[in-house]
């Protein structure tokens, strides 16, 4: 049997210098400690101040809602609806595009440009949207 302790081949130096031994130099990788880090700013995480920890406060629902209906055609030859015109709210989006899905009884989502829902449902959802006392366009 062979001899696994030993090297069939020498070490390939051309890989560059090796990592200091030391554990001062060498970042934290993860940490469930009490005083983990933002690696952005290096203030403890929960005093973090960074674009990426602070979260954009969601628009306001405004009392009148002036939103348009466009059928657009997906790559694959799919059709939607879509729903523009929606303050950017996501709770907001995501209730509509549900009661929406429920009520054509049909898939679909809600993204940045607004609501979509798969299919050409532009006379159900001007009724639906305007017994909600919306004003529809197109």
């Amino acid at each position: 049997m062979r001899d696994l302790t030993k090297r069939s081949r020498p070490r390939n130096s051309s890989r560059g210098p090796s990592a200091p031994s030391g554990s001062e130099s060498r970042p934290v990788v993860y940490s469930t400690g009490p005083d983990r880090r933002c690696a952005r700013c290096g203030w403890p995480e929960s005093d973090c101040r960074c674009s990426s920890n602070v979260a954009a406060q969601p628009e306001p629902i405004p009392e009148r809602i002036q939103v348009s209906l466009s059928v657009e055609k997906r790559g694959s030859g799919k059709i939607v609806t879509v729903i523009g015109g929606l303050p950017a709210n996501p709770e907001f989006s995501e209730g509509l595009a549900r009661e929406l899905k429920k009520a054509c009884g049909t898939g679909g989502r809600a993204g940045d440009a607004g609501v979509e829902i798969q299919g050409d449902h532009r006379e159900r959802l001007r009724d639906l949207l305007g017994r909600k006392g919306w004003t529809v366009k197109g």
